[in-house]
């Protein structure tokens, strides 16, 4: 058994570090694996507000499932901080869009742009 350290939350950098770790801790390394291979088809595309599109009709099970986990995360970070969701969404995007490499494509406003 594992010893799983406590995480403490302090304003919007620790809500990032505690979704990041909530991801590692979760057994999220072959859905991040997974949604970098998305990505970087094409199929999959980010949004401002912390949550994926299918680009393509064949990816929709797949953002669905990504975005049900993602939406689970924060939910369960939006409750610990006593803020909305979309607020840690918005936040949590910010890192997202931050991180992917370039040649992802991201949804501003409706519209798509490879970043």
């Amino acid at each position: 058994m594992h010893n799983i350290p406590t995480i403490t939350t302090k304003g919007w950098r620790g809500i990032i570090n505690a979704i990041a770790v909530s991801l590692l801790l979760g057994g999220a390394v072959a859905w991040a694996q997974n949604l970098e291979a998305l990505r970087a088809s094409g199929v999959i595309g980010e949004r401002i507000d912390g949550y994926v599109v299918a680009r393509e009709p064949s990816a929709q099970a797949e953002a669905d499932a990504i975005n049900a986990q993602r939406k689970a995360i924060y939910q369960e970070k939006a409750a610990a901080q006593g803020i909305d969701i979309e607020q840690v969404g918005k936040v949590y995007a910010e890192e997202i869009l931050r991180k992917v490499p370039a040649g992802t494509w991201i949804q501003i406003n409706g519209q798509w742009r490879k970043k």
